[in-house]
């Protein structure tokens, strides 16, 4: 009896605190921790959703980066409060640097995400129309993306400043794609890499096909070839999937249609301006392939489980 008047107590303590202080406590949490007191009473309510709370949640720099984005914008974000502008950062992506770029906020963490567009990556072949196309799609928030003709001899590669991202922050690189209904020439596996400024260099072996995609490819060989298959010798170049190498080798379908290669990952260091290069190939096989829209390359921060 004695411990719950206690807890009522403190409890009626606290609401008699200010809001200015309400609000600086709440300040030391979450957006996610920010939101669920919201929720409690009209005092929290008032102090959680105060700018001096959503200040703190949102980048040092984010008024530079909103002055980099499209006109109009900067004067539109001006008239929202500051956690109605930590949410439009949050669920709608701002086109900054001429429409190379796009940044948002991760939700939950409030730490910076960038894609950049292919326009502003390396792709070789890029500018022979003969190889590739540059078009736009309804669905790609930037105003061109590269479609591959074809190539034999595919190449993609991507730099960023650390100084772009939010430090001390463990981050992963995507390619972010998507294949057409005659797409051809992807069954061999892309060779991924990731460089911070030649300290730290993570290269993967990884395939742009879905798992699923090639599974069935496999599954359809036999059976359109019948007793002849027994007659032929697996090509050294075909790789088949193995269940342990799904996870994490294979693109993966996103919520907005498009597909993402898991590149590699890096930690933003505190007070470092590094380079983060970023490079898909598929140089060695020789094969031709076409069918490849490339959107960008995304980084965000790697997924904590909860």
């Amino acid at each position: 009896m004695a411990q719950c008047e206690g807890e009522l107590l403190c409890y009626s303590c606290f609401y008699a605190l200010p809001e200015g202080c309400i609000a600086a406590v709440i300040s030391l949490t979450s957006p996610r921790d920010a939101c669920r007191m919201a929720a409690v009473s009209r005092v929290f309510r008032s102090a959680a959703d105060s700018d001096s709370v959503w200040e703190g949640f949102l980048p040092s720099d984010y008024q530079d980066v909103i002055a980099r984005s499209e006109d109009g914008v900067p004067a539109l974000l001006d008239s929202l409060s500051k956690k109605q502008l930590y949410l439009r950062l949050a669920d709608r992506p701002l086109l900054i640097d001429g429409g190379t770029k796009s940044f948002w906020l991760d939700k939950l963490s409030g730490k910076k995400c960038c894609m950049v567009a292919a326009r502003n990556l390396t792709i070789v072949w890029s500018d022979t129309p003969t190889y590739w196309k540059w078009t736009s799609m309804q669905e790609s928030r930037f105003p061109e993306v590269a479609e591959l003709i074809t190539v034999c001899w595919l190449e993609i590669r991507g730099k960023l400043k650390t100084s772009s991202l939010s430090l001390g922050t463990n981050y992963v690189a995507y390619l972010i794609f998507k294949m057409t209904e005659d797409a051809y020439g992807f069954y061999n596996s892309v060779d991924a890499s990731l460089d911070i400024s030649g300290r730290r260099t993570e290269k993967r072996t990884v395939y742009l096909e879905p798992a699923e995609t090639q599974r069935r490819r496999h599954q359809i060989l036999p059976w359109r070839f019948g007793h002849i298959r027994r007659n032929l010798q697996p090509s050294p170049q075909l790789s088949i999937p193995r269940e342990e190498e799904e996870e994490d080798q294979h693109s993966k379908q996103r919520s907005d249609g498009w597909l993402e290669m898991k590149i590699g990952e890096f930690f933003t260091q505190n007070e470092d301006d590094a380079e983060v290069e970023m490079s898909m190939l598929e140089t060695e096989a020789g094969n031709w392939k076409g069918g490849l829209i490339v959107e960008g390359i995304e980084i965000r921060p790697k997924a904590i489980s909860l």
